[in-house]
């Protein structure tokens, strides 16, 4: 059973209704929703991280193992992207969703001790690809313009694994021109956490963003490959993993 501690927070598993309650609750917060919950939770595992002293929540996320890639057409990405090509990926694969952290809480050991749990779990379970929705709040592209503009020109998926566009309703950020170089800085500061951190560590993105209004975002498919993760950051990782 997880339960890893940095600081002031600890990271472990959620343990009855109460706890996916409690991170629906904060789910529909971070999202700006009404409640969030879905067919998922039944039949994912979820991980919490709490303030050990008053046990507010301050982030959490779920996770849905899959053998292998011809498992991912049973997957929540799966419903918003074709994802034929990675329907061959021969490995071990594992959905992270739900990714958020508390909207008040900005400690950045809360996200250090959300991947060093997510390291251990990877670990033991030998996945060899994370993969998820990341999601820009709101659903106007225009605000992103720098950082779309970054993702299509050096983060997009290598052409054997690109998922292809299955939703209704998407901005095909690779096929945009733009007259002037983007921002840099103003880029990834667009970014959500989340997404920066995988970027920082090999990750890739789909060469669209889907528009979903339900939870009012724009989200990229997202995934690492774990072999791709630069040896100093993958020691950096198993160091706060290790407890």
């Amino acid at each position: 059973m997880l339960a890893l501690s940095k600081g002031r927070y600890l990271a472990r598993m959620a343990v009855g209704a109460a706890d996916l309650g409690a991170a629906q609750g904060l789910r529909a917060r971070a999202f700006g929703a009404a409640r969030d919950g879905d067919a998922f939770d039944a039949i994912c595992r979820h991980v919490v991280v709490q303030d050990r002293a008053t046990g507010t929540l301050v982030c959490c996320f779920r996770l849905l193992p899959l053998e292998s890639g011809a498992a991912i057409g049973g997957s929540y990405a799966a419903q918003f992207y074709d994802l034929a090509a990675l329907a061959a990926y021969p490995g071990a694969m594992l959905e992270i969703g739900r990714f958020c952290t508390h909207p008040d809480w900005h400690d950045p050991d809360i996200l250090r001790l959300a991947w060093g749990a997510l390291t251990r779990l990877v670990d033991a379970g030998g996945a060899r690809m994370l993969f998820g929705c990341s999601s820009f709040q709101g659903t106007r592209a225009e605000a992103y313009r720098d950082a779309f503009t970054l993702l299509a020109a050096g983060h997009l998926a290598p052409p054997c694994w690109r998922p292809g566009v299955k939703a209704p309703d998407v901005v095909r950020f690779a096929e945009t021109p733009r007259r002037c170089p983007p921002d840099l800085r103003r880029g990834l500061q667009e970014m959500p956490p989340l997404l920066r951190s995988y970027l920082a560590i090999g990750g890739w993105v789909s060469d669209h963003a889907v528009v979903d209004r339900d939870l009012s975002t724009l989200h990229v498919f997202t995934a690492l490959e774990i072999s791709a993760i630069p040896p100093a950051r993958a020691k950096a990782l198993r160091a706060v993993a290790g407890g």
